[in-house]
């Protein structure tokens, strides 16, 4: 496993002194990665000049309008796969990686029984506080000889992870296909990392630290004001039309889902907002099914800096 090579993908949107931090933080990895491809989403900050001038070797995906985290990640893995990835270590770009961070990955990865489709980091908020919106829980009905393969691995079985920092296998990426592009943002990193670990491993490894730097500690319950109606038709996506969950998880999922959105509903200041994007939500899920992928990036006119 030595021999693999990794691809870190980040993705950006209009966070030009972020996406400096989590570069630099890339770049001094106690192991780094033989690759960085960053995905640039038609930023008007400068954002592509940064890493043009002070990023030097990086590959850089500049895109012509803004298709969103699943647009942009799903471009950037696919940029590495043409590069020759085996492993893609995928990041936000308000992700800063401790210096371990990868090597942890690699490390929880060589020592897992069999090989992980995915494996994914312990994050943290900028207080120290573990970071709810990031903190996949222990895979549902995992059965004891799970738990213990994955304590053997120091880590945790998951059946979901997040992109703000996620090892993937490049394989399972192959034969799962990209992330679906048309998400835009919400349940796109939902619908992906389940997909893939359909029948696959995947695992938490708490010594592969990393800190998100949001603008404000919470969960998806956080009041979403516009953000609402992706949260909606993407879950409608999600339950109907994705295969990345058996039907008996169909049912677990969907059950919590309209437990969050109540709870979502009763805290928030513009409950108008949420009626809005539950409505177009609903209309939109249930009136089409996410537009292919390739089309979605392709409508970007993706341009390569390498």
């Amino acid at each position: 496993m030595t021999g693999e090579r990794v691809a870190a993908v980040v993705v950006t949107h209009e966070r030009r002194a972020l996406l400096a931090e989590a570069l630099t933080a890339v770049g001094a990895q106690d192991r780094p990665p033989d690759l960085v491809v960053v995905v640039d989403n038609a930023s008007a900050d400068g954002s592509a000049d940064l890493v043009r001038e002070r990023f030097g070797g990086t590959d850089l995906v500049v895109l012509s309008r803004n298709i969103g985290g699943a647009g942009g990640f799903a471009a950037g893995i696919a940029r590495a796969l043409e590069r020759g990835a085996d492993l893609l270590w995928l990041l936000d770009d308000d992700t800063v990686p401790e210096p371990g961070a990868l090597g942890a990955l690699l490390d929880a990865r060589a020592r897992a029984a069999r090989a992980p489709a995915l494996v994914a980091s312990r994050v943290l908020w900028t207080d120290g506080r573990d970071h709810p919106m990031n903190t996949p829980r222990v895979k549902p009905g995992a059965s004891a000889a799970e738990l213990a393969e994955a304590a053997a691995a120091g880590c945790t079985p998951v059946r979901s992870a997040s992109f703000v920092s996620v090892l993937v296998d490049a394989g399972a990426v192959r034969a799962g296909g990209l992330p679906l592009a048309d998400y835009f943002l919400w349940n796109d990193d939902f619908e992906f990392t389940t997909r893939l670990l359909r029948g696959r491993v995947g695992l938490r490894c708490p010594a592969s630290v990393v800190v998100h730097k949001t603008r404000v500690f919470g969960d998806a319950e956080a009041d979403p004001g516009d953000r609402f109606y992706f949260e909606v038709r993407n879950k409608l996506w999600l339950f109907t039309r994705s295969r990345g969950l058996a039907p008996g998880e169909r049912a677990l999922y969907a059950g919590a889902t309209l437990r969050r959105w109540a709870r979502t509903y009763a805290g928030s200041a513009d409950r108008g907002t949420l009626r809005r994007g539950l409505r177009d939500g609903l209309r939109d899920g249930l009136r089409r099914g996410p537009r292919a992928t390739e089309d979605v990036i392709s409508s970007a006119s993706p341009r390569y800096d390498p």
